[in-house]
This record gives structure tokens, sequence and C-alpha cells, in this order.
């Protein structure tokens, strides 16, 4: 059981600073802030959410993931300890999570490639994920080719 609560912290926790640096994180919030309330005011954990998404932003702007790295840590730790103490949590944060889900955006991720060392010939893609990609491309002479030559010689 301890070993499920740590994977749920952990979803949740990503979870969690993937809203705070999104566009949905006005609708979060509040719902947010209430679980780790957990039935007390919620002004506290909303200005402990608030301090946290403005270092994550800082974060972001700075290029600086070990912050980003350490703010979702304190808030993995956090939903750790709000499962332990309370066993209906964990139920709660399930359903949350369902729902708060689809409206997070990815996380910001930040490459640089170069590209030396000869001529490419083709497409060059670069990124993390690319479901279903296609090209539909002519083909390309080779600068031995170059215009106006013919492949026969």
């Amino acid at each position: 059981m301890e070993a499920e609560l740590a994977t749920l912290a952990a979803t949740g926790a990503t979870t969690l600073v993937g809203l705070m640096v999104s566009e949905a994180w006005t609708q979060a919030r509040g719902r947010v802030a209430r679980f780790f309330a957990r039935g007390d005011d919620t002004e506290l954990p909303d200005e402990q959410l608030a301090a946290s998404r403005e270092e994550l932003i800082a974060a972001r702007d700075a290029a600086d993931p070990d912050t980003a790295a350490d703010v979702e840590e304190e808030w993995r730790l956090r939903l750790r300890r709000t499962l332990r103490a309370d066993p209906a949590a964990a139920e709660e944060l399930r359903l949350l999570l369902d729902e708060l889900a689809p409206q997070a955006a990815a996380p910001v991720i930040t490459v640089h490639n170069n590209i030396s060392g000869g001529i490419q010939n083709g497409p060059v893609v670069q990124g993390q994920h690319f479901p279903s990609l296609t090209f539909h491309s002519q083909p390309v002479q080779s600068p031995e080719q170059g215009p106006g030559r013919s492949e026969e010689r």
C-alpha cells in the first residue's frame, strides 16, 4: 500500500507542477487548495501554491531545471504526508487528478540541438514526440549533380 501511495503522490506532484505553469491553473488552483486544506481554511495552501507557481515560472524563465525539480519534490512530499495522514485522501486525489489531468499541459521542455558535419538532403526533425509523422517531399539533387547536370555521364 505504501508503494501505491508513493506513486500516487509522485503522479499528483507531476500533474500539479504541470498545471502551475499552464493556463489551466486558474481553474485548478482553488480545487487543489481545497484538497490540501482538508476542510480547513484554504488561505494557507493557496498562498503556498501561489509561491510555488512563482518559483516555477522564474525557474522556467531562467532555464533552471533544478529549482523546478525541487518544487515538484516539495509537493510530492506534501502529498505523501497528506495521503498517510488521511487514507480517504487517496481516492479524493485520484478523482481530482482524473479531472485535472486532461487540462494539464505538457511540461515545458527546452531542447537545443545543432546539426553539423555535412549536407542534409532531406528533412531534419528534432523534438520529443512524433506520433504519425509523414513526409511527402521531392527528391533532392546532391551537390555533385548540381542544377542542370544529369545522372548519366
